[in-house]
């Protein structure tokens, strides 16, 4: 059997509820909201992405600073409960 070619459907274009569809996805230009972040090279030269880097590097350093802190007040305990425990002795 041989392949028939598929026929073109071709629409009236002076009907205004036909639409023309696109294939195209829709392009945003690097750094646009939403669109895909940069991979590689251009990675580097976006400056949402280093903000956002930025904002991440904050937040990390203050949740350790709050558990260096937490400890810090344990090993405070710690100490004051050996003291007590030294003069009781």
């Amino acid at each position: 059997m041989q392949a028939l070619p598929r026929p073109v459907l071709r629409l009236a274009t002076n009907l205004p509820f036909v639409r023309t569809f696109s294939v195209a996805p829709a392009v945003m230009s690097a750094g646009d909201l939403g669109s895909a972040k940069p991979r590689g090279f251009m990675a580097e030269k976006d400056s949402f992405t280093k903000r956002e880097a930025a904002h991440e590097g904050i937040y990390i350093k203050q949740l350790e600073m709050e558990k260096v802190e937490r400890l810090r007040q344990k090993l405070k305990e710690q100490r004051k409960h050996m003291d007590e425990l030294d003069k009781h002795l």
